[in-house]
C-alpha cells in the first residue's frame, strides 16, 4: 500500500510538467552519458520566470568515464550550464548531474550531505526518463528525501507550533550547514508557494514515522524524546561542521569542473550589470584563468559608464 508521503510525492512528479520544461530536458539527456531520469525543480518551477535559470537534476545509471568520473563519484553533483532555443527564445539551466544510486542514497539524510534532501522536499516534476521501470525509484527516493527533510524538521523546530515553523527552521540550518549566503527570508517565499502542501506533507511524514503527537488547528507537536532530541542535535552538529567543509571541497571542484562556467557567468554578469563581457574561446576554455581579466575589464567599463555620466 502506498503511503501518503508518497502519494503526494509520485502526484506531484508525474503532474503534467511546463513544456518549455519537458523540451529542455530533451536537449539534455543527449549531452550525458547513461541518462535514466531528468528531474525539474526550482525557482523557475515555482514561479515560470523564465528570465531566470532553471533548475535540474540528470541522473544517471553509473558515473562517467574519465578524471570526472572518478571526482564526481567523491564530490558529487557534477554542475553544467546549458542553453537552448524554444519557442523563439534562449532558455538557460543549471544542470546538476549524479548516478541515481548516488542520489537515493543521499536522501535518506544519513550522510553527511545535506543538499539532496533540503532540495527535493521541494516541489519537482519527472520531466522525463528512460523507461517505466525507472520511475518508482525516482519516487521512492524524493519520497525518502521528503521523510529525511521532516525527521529534522521535528528537531530543529519549536516544540509545539505551526508546521511552518519547522520548515522555516529547516531551511534556516540547512543554509547555515551548507555554506550558502542566502538573503533573510528566503524560506518564506520557498513555503509562500504553497503552504497547504507543505503543511499536509509534514503531518503525513510525522505519522508514517510515528513523530505525530498533536494536531491541532494551526499546530503539530512532533512526539520526540529528550534522548531522540539530543540525538538529531548531535547527528545535525556534525552535519553542519563538516557540512561547510563539504560545500567548499564541491565549490573548489566547480572552480575546474563546471562546464559553460564562463558563458554563465557571463550572462549573469550581463543580466546584473547591464554590460556585455566578449565570451572569447580561451575564456571558454580557462574560465579560472580568465576570471581576474574579466574582473578587471568589468571595473573599467562601470568606472568609464560611471564617468560618463558624470559629464552628462
Amino acid at each position: 500500500m502506498t503511503s501518503l508521503a508518497t502519494a503526494m510525492v509520485e502526484a506531484e512528479l508525474r503532474a503534467p510538467a511546463p513544456p518549455h520544461a519537458v523540451a529542455f530536458a530533451r536537449t539534455l539527456v543527449s549531452t550525458f552519458e547513461h541518462p535514466v531520469a531528468v528531474l525539474f525543480y526550482g525557482s523557475v518551477l515555482r514561479t515560470g520566470d523564465l528570465e531566470g535559470v532553471m533548475d535540474f537534476y540528470v541522473l544517471t545509471a553509473r558515473a562517467r568515464r574519465g578524471w570526472r568520473g572518478v571526482m564526481g563519484r567523491k564530490l558529487w553533483p557534477d554542475v553544467s550550464y546549458h542553453e537552448a532555443e524554444h519557442e523563439g527564445r534562449t532558455l538557460r539551466a543549471k544542470v546538476a548531474s549524479m548516478t541515481l544510486t548516488q542520489f537515493a542514497l543521499a536522501a535518506r539524510g544519513r550522510e553527511i550531505d545535506t543538499t539532496i534532501w533540503t532540495r527535493f522536499v521541494q516541489p519537482s516534476a519527472l520531466v522525463w526518463s528512460s523507461g517505466p521501470e525507472v520511475e518508482p525509484v525516482v519516487i521512492a527516493a524524493v519520497a525518502e528525501a521528503a521523510h529525511s527533510a521532516a525527521r529534522f524538521a521535528a528537531a530543529l523546530g519549536p516544540r509545539e507550533g505551526p508546521a511552518e515553523a519547522y520548515w522555516a527552521a529547516l531551511f534556516q540550518q540547512t543554509y547555515k550547514a551548507e555554506f550558502r549566503v542566502e538573503r533573510g527570508g528566503r524560506e518564506q517565499s520557498i513555503l509562500a508557494f504553497d503552504a497547504a502542501r507543505y503543511d499536509r506533507l509534514l503531518v503525513a511524514c510525522w505519522r508514517e514515522q510515528g513523530l505525530l503527537d498533536i494536531l491541532t488547528p494551526g499546530s503539530v507537536q512532533p512526539n520526540l524524546t529528550e534522548e531522540a532530541r539530543a540525538r538529531f542535535a548531535t547527528a545535525w552538529r556534525v552535519r553542519r561542521r563538516l557540512g561547510k567543509s563539504l560545500n567548499m571541497a564541491r565549490l573548489v571542484k566547480a572552480a575546474f569542473t563546471f562546464e559553460g562556467a564562463a558563458r554563465y557567468a557571463a550572462w549573469k554578469i550581463e543580466r546584473h550589470t547591464g554590460l556585455a563581457v566578449p565570451l572569447t574561446p580561451w575564456r571558454e576554455r580557462h574560465p579560472v584563468l580568465a576570471a581576474p581579466g574579466v574582473l578587471w575589464r568589468l571595473w573599467r567599463m562601470q568606472r568609464a559608464q560611471r564617468a560618463r555620466k558624470a559629464e552628462a
